[in-house]
């Protein structure tokens, strides 16, 4: 198993094969998805969005969406915006790869902080992330707007 970075420096789609392989691991976190998949990533990728799977011979065990940047609060961040591991192969390392990778990325990039959200409701994530060393340092609050 290891993990295979989809984008560039300038996030830019480097493996389109493997990012189709990635979809439907991404879409059991994220069944939201657009359905021109493709498309709704290259506008992540655009808005900043970096991506990273865990591969084990033909398959996509795990992916991860990410993004760094500055911000007055944090310094220069490195964000989580999505870890996900298929839940058929869940428990098997894909996770851990992971977030091995993306902290060690966040340090090459001279990030002072790493940071992920998580769902109330994702309580076995919860387990692991703790496991794995983070800590809750916040709350983050949501209001839906509507377009009225």
């Amino acid at each position: 198993m290891y993990a295979l970075r989809l984008t560039d420096d300038d996030r830019k789609l480097i493996e389109p094969t493997w990012l189709s392989r990635a979809e439907a691991v991404h879409r059991e976190l994220r069944p939201q998805l657009a359905a021109d998949y493709a498309a709704q990533m290259a506008g992540i990728f655009a808005d900043g969005g970096e991506m990273v799977v865990a591969i084990e011979g033909e398959a996509v065990l795990g992916v991860a969406v990410y993004r760094c940047y500055r911000d007055t609060f944090s310094g220069t961040k490195f964000y989580v915006d999505d870890l996900v591991t298929t839940e058929a192969q869940r428990s098997r390392g894909a996770g851990k790869l992971l977030l091995d990778w993306l902290q060690q990325d966040a340090r090459r990039r001279g990030a002072s902080n790493f940071i992920l959200d998580s769902g109330t409701q994702r309580e076995r994530a919860h387990r692991f992330y703790f496991r794995e060393g983070l800590g809750i340092a916040c709350f983050n609050f949501c209001k839906p707007l509507s377009n009225d």
